[in-house]
């Protein structure tokens, strides 16, 4: 019988070792409320994790996951799904990971409609390796690896997600924890591809944008007249520079997820057809 997550059991014993300040406690803390909340089934719950700062939470959760290489968090995670659809799948990545090295992979995700939840914790650097610049780097920032200041213009993963036809896009903050938990819980629960993206501190290599840059551009879009089923309301939306928004930009709640559409595994994931092969050569050898 698979037990529940709970508060306890999702702990790992090892201590976060982030710099202080940094917005991955306040993700890491959101994730695993989230987890306990929606009482998920440890045994149908797998964490797949990119490289960089994010990627330690691996040692963080105690829970099923794979520590993947720079952007292949996302086809490692569609193999786990398509063997084993009854699986909760959460990917964990940072802007680098995800909208760098994965981006083919974060835009075939999203118009497959694969059905995972993808947490990006975005800080605007590659923050482990000192604070070199992300794709979602602002033009003309400098930073260790662009001394005369950024030349190309920042990606904008709201608009990339929306375009490729995601079916869930959000946006969360990390010094909004009560938010983000619902974020997080929404996209989980959301039969398609859910992106979370998170803004994300980092004190010690992205200074300039500091809590209290963030605390006079951010607001709800819940409080607000928005539609979330409107798309071309979420492109809209997803191109302000001077505000902030944060919340759910779009979700089709008509969505199908990839694996409902192969007929292959309608009745039976990859892995229980497996078993049940195994079970009737093993009862055949018996029987000879």
């Amino acid at each position: 019988m698979s037990c529940t997550i709970t508060t306890s059991s999702i702990k790992s014993p090892i201590t976060p070792t982030w710099c202080p300040g940094c917005g991955n406690f306040m993700i890491l803390n959101a994730l695993q409320k989230a987890f306990v909340e929606l009482e998920l089934e440890e045994a149908n719950t797998a964490i797949f994790y990119g490289i960089g700062c994010s990627g330690n939470m691996a040692d963080f959760n105690r829970a099923y996951g794979f520590h993947s290489l720079h952007g292949r968090a996302l086809p490692n995670a569609i193999g786990a799904k398509l063997a084993n659809h009854n699986l909760k799948i959460i990917i964990v990545a940072g802007d680098g990971d995800f909208y760098g090295e994965g981006l083919n992979h974060f835009i075939s995700l999203a118009r497959g409609n694969h059905d995972v939840t993808i947490i990006v914790h975005n800080n605007s650097r590659y923050s482990l390796t000192t604070g070199q610049s992300s794709p979602t780097t602002k033009k003309g920032i400098k930073t260790k690896s662009t001394p005369m200041g950024v030349i190309e213009k920042p990606l904008n993963p709201i608009t990339t997600a929306l375009t490729a036809e995601a079916s869930f896009v959000s946006r969360g903050y990390s010094t909004k924890p009560s938010q983000l938990i619902q974020l997080i819980k929404a996209g989980i629960l959301h039969p398609g591809f859910a992106l979370i993206d998170v803004i994300q501190l980092c004190p010690s290599f992205n200074k300039e944008e500091n809590h209290p840059f963030f605390a006079e551009r951010i607001y709800d879009l819940a409080e607000t007249d928005h539609n979330s089923s409107d798309k071309m309301a979420a492109i809209i939306k997803a191109q302000e520079t001077k505000k902030i928004p944060l919340g759910i930009f779009y979700q089709d709640k008509k969505s199908v997820p990839y694996h409902a559409q192969l007929p292959q595994i309608e009745k039976q994931s990859l892995i229980d057809q497996w078993s049940a092969e195994i079970n009737i050569k093993t009862a055949m050898t018996k029987f000879k």
